[in-house]
Formats: structure tokens, sequence, C-alpha cells
């Protein structure tokens, strides 16, 4: 029997189950990078506006850190890749190796991939039907961010040569995700490698691209960048990451034939003899299975945050000579610092949401994986249950926002050797928690009566991303933007605090949270 037998009949049944979790990936990513350059042509009309911000961002280390190397600066195509390129390896990056991970190593976990084996599917389908998915998923984020870049007036050569460089960085992470996949025995630990891997990718990119740009050549990121696509596009680039691909994936069935199947070829370390007192209850287990995460979000956001605060007092500089970008990040009128810093920390929370979305979704796979059946089955009720996971993602999202203005306000107290910034900033970013337990209320309500909805979150988590970020610069009514619980948090230190807002938003949160367990104690398991 080939090792690649069963590789189709193995890509429909990845198709069918991610009918609706591909879609809304792929919907999501093109969303988010289409509204992002949408925003960019919108501000940078004119020719002394763009020469203005690559002035701006050209020479400021923490910009090019962000957003590269700057090629194709002043030109309209260089600034849409200064701005959004990055966001858009790192969104497909995640998608890829997210995608893979969950098509081997979660298929193997659960016993699924021994059981398909049994039947005419060889050893090596597996891996190639997950590749096969994400590099659909990719190609079609590929398509639509091309066919959207030229929509929007720019150069076909150059709208192209930026969505290939996205394709074949996800092909990247595809193949890295398939590597982690043989190296441990649980999902999570393969998509932490994986992540990890992102990571270094992203820090190896931007330490050569602040330097002589010499090390930005070590890292799949680099290369996707050193594309230039709106500066002269350098075609043959793309070589570097398809022969990586190609590496990485021989790499992986190399390593898929020296083990056994659901077996990691680094070994499980064995664990005590008896459990610890922490674990007698279930708050302590929903720690234990969330601490890691929790601390890799937590020192993400914390030097987030450090990157926010590295740049606040070169706003004024970026926006004194565009008109359009002032009115922008300061349409109140009040201190264009002050305001930079409350956009900044509405980014923040925005992403730390997705850590309490990502706790919250987490229940569903407790109790798809047959998990949750023999918990409840001890003294261990389902409020109770319900309850500490919901306390983990709503005590977690406000501890990442908390580290996330810690690192903001720190770094700019450091460079205005003002103290009291660290507690002001760090106030600013607490006050978007509401918003976030919002979120975290709706995940709770489908989980307890829709739980195959859940997933849904994501997709609400980026339509309030596009309606706060977004909403008024493409003039959508007042009541759509308002649909955005983000959209009701003050938005300190620009703006004075208002608890009635912020106290809705916690009642609305409460309110979602008890439906969600009063139909939680309704409804089957499983």
């Amino acid at each position: 029997m080939s090792a690649l037998a069963g590789t189709g009949a193995l890509v429909r049944l990845a198709l069918r189950r991610d009918r609706v979790r591909l879609p809304v990936w792929v919907i999501a990513v093109v969303g988010l990078l289409m509204s992002s350059v949408v925003s960019v042509t919108s501000l940078y009309g004119s020719t002394a506006e763009r020469e203005a911000y690559a002035g701006a961002v050209g020479d400021n280390p923490v910009a090019v850190m962000m957003g590269g190397p700057g090629a194709g600066l002043p030109s309209l195509g260089g600034i849409v890749v200064f701005e959004v390129a990055i966001v858009g390896y790192v969104a497909v990056g995640l998608m890829s190796l997210l995608l893979v991970v969950r098509h081997t190593r979660a298929e193997e976990e659960a016993g699924r991939t021994e059981l398909l084996r049994a039947a005419v599917v060889g050893r090596w389908a597996g891996p190639g039907a997950a590749l096969v998915v994400a590099g659909a998923a990719n190609a079609g984020i590929g398509l639509g961010v091309g066919a959207g870049l030229v929509a929007t007036g720019l150069p076909a050569a150059g709208s192209a040569a930026l969505a290939a460089s996205f394709v074949v960085f996800g092909l990247v992470m595809a193949t890295v995700g398939l590597v982690a996949a043989q190296l441990t025995e649980h999902s999570r630990g393969a998509s932490g490698i994986a992540a990890a891997a992102l990571a270094v990718f992203f820090v190896l990119r931007a330490a050569g691209d602040i330097g002589g740009g010499t090390l930005s050549w070590t890292s799949p990121m680099g290369w996707a960048l050193a594309v230039r696509p709106f500066a002269g596009a350098r075609w043959a680039v793309l070589l570097l990451p398809l022969a990586a691909a190609a590496v990485l994936t021989a790499a992986a069935l190399a390593l898929l034939d020296r083990r056994d199947v659901g077996a990691g070829l680094v070994a499980a370390r064995p664990g005590r003899a008896t459990a610890s007192g922490g674990l007698a209850g279930p708050l302590g287990l929903a720690w234990r299975q969330h601490r890691a995460a929790l601390l890799g979000w937590g020192i993400g956001m914390f030097l987030l945050g450090a990157a926010y605060g590295s740049v606040g007092e070169s706003v004024e500089e970026l926006v004194s000579q565009n008109d359009a970008l002032a009115e922008f990040v300061a349409g109140s009128g009040t201190d264009l610092v002050d305001t930079f810093f409350a956009v900044a920390t509405s980014m923040t929370a925005l992403v730390v949401t997705g850590f309490a979305l990502q706790v919250a979704v987490r229940m569903r796979g407790e109790e798809t994986a047959g998990r949750l059946e023999p918990l409840l089955g001890t003294a261990v009720s389902r409020g109770r249950w319900l309850a500490v996971h919901l306390l983990v993602a709503v005590a977690g999202s406000t501890v990442l926002l908390a580290l996330g203005g810690l690192g903001t306000g720190l770094l700019h107290a450091t460079l205005t050797a003002d103290p009291g910034q660290v507690g002001r900033l760090t106030v600013a970013a607490l006050v978007w928690a509401p918003a976030a337990w919002a979120l975290t209320g709706v995940a709770a309500a489908l989980f307890g009566l829709l739980p195959r909805a859940v997933g849904a979150v994501w997709a609400l988590l980026a339509a309030a991303a596009f309606l706060l970020l977004l909403g008024r610069t493409v003039q959508l009514p007042d009541w759509a933007v308002g649909l955005s619980p983000f959209e009701h948090v003050p938005q300190l230190p620009s703006e004075a605090v208002s608890a009635p807002p912020l106290l809705a938003l916690t009642a609305v949160a409460l309110a979602l949270a008890g439906a969600g367990l009063l139909g939680f104690r309704r409804r089957d398991i499983g």
C-alpha cells in the first residue's frame, strides 16, 4: 500500500469538518488585511503625506521592528507593506500551524488516526491531507488579498508579489507545525512549539532589519519581506521559503517513520506519584490547564506594551505633517500622545480578549474530547466547573491587560522621567476589561445554549475589532459601530473615566454568563 493512499479521502474529511472554520479564518484574515489597506490608502492620498510618513518611520528602530525594512517607501504600496505585511504573516502563520496540528497531532491524541489507519490509509496520508488543506486556505487568502489590493488601485505586479509572500510564508509555518506534531504527544505542546518558532522568526527578522539586514535572511519572515513587492519585486526570493517548506516536509515525514502512532519523539516526563493539593478541585485543574498559555500571553503583552510605550513621544513627529492621520489619532482634539495611548491600549485589549476566548472555547474542547463527562461524574457540579473556567478567563484577561499597561507605562515613564505614567497607563489598559468580559460572556452563552457554535466567537471578535478600529473610518452608522462592546469603553488617558458604560458592560457579561450556565445545566453533555 502506498504511503499516501487515502489522502484524497482525508482531504475531503478535513474540509467537511472545517467547512465553517476554514471560511471564517480566510474571510477574517482577508478582511483584517484589506480593512487596514483601505485605511492606509485613505490616510496617505498625497505625495507630501507619504513622504512625511516615510520620514517619520524610516529611521525609527521600533517602527522598523514592527513594520519591516520599509522597502518601497514612500510609495503607497510601500506604506501598505510596512503597515500590513507583518500582521498578515503572523495571521497566516498562526492559521497554518494550528490547522496542521489540528489535523495531525490532535487526531492522534484523540485516537482517530489509529482507527483510520486500520482502513486503506497510508502512513503519510494524514500529514499530506493536512498540508493540502493548509495550502488551500493560504491560497484562498492570497487570492483574496491580491484581488483586494488591485481593487484599491495598487499595481498588479506588486499586489501579486505581496499576496504570494503571504502564501509561501503560510506554507513554511504549516510545515513547521507538521514537524512540531512529531515531537510531542499533545496538540497543545505541538502548537506551542510551532508558535514559539513563529516568535523566533519574528525576532530574527526584527533584529536583522534594525541592524545591517544580514540576520533577516535567517528568518522565513525576512525572506517574505525580501520579495519587496512594490519596490521592484524579487520573485526569485520566493524559492527560499518553498525550498524550506519542502525540506521541513521531508524532515517531518522522516520523523513520522521513526515513531509509533500516538507517541511523540520527545518522551513525556513521568508525573508525580500523587497529585498536588492544588489539583484537588476544578479551579486547580483549570489553572493547571491554562497556566502555560497565561505565562506566554503575559510575556507577549508586556513586550507589546513596552513597544507602544517606547514610541509614544514620537507620535507628534509622525502626525505633524499629515492632517488626515492627525484627525484619525486625535479626533477628540486632546493631546496626541494621550490619544495614541488610548488607541494602543484598545489594540492590547483586542489581543487580550483572544486569550479569554481561548479559555472559553477550550471548555468545548474538553467536552468533545470526552474528558468532561468523567469529571462531572465526581462531586464536581456543572455550575462549578463552568464557573472556574470563566474565572480563569476573566481573571487571566484582567492580569494580561494590567501587564500590557504596565509595560507601556514603564517604558514611557523611563523616556519621559515621569514615574506617574506607570499607574496612569496601567489603569488606562485595565479600563478595557469589561469589554473583554462581555465577549467572554457571549462565548459562555454559546457554550451553554448552542455549543456547536461556540467557535463563532472568533468571528465576533474580528467584527468587534473592525467596528472599533475602522467603523467610523468607513462611515458606518453609529448604531452599527455601537454593536462592538469596545466602542462603549472610555478611552483613557485621553478621556475621563465614566462608570455607567463599564457597569453596563459588566452587567451584560454577567447576564450572558448566567444564560450559559442555565443552558449548560439543562443540555446533554457531548
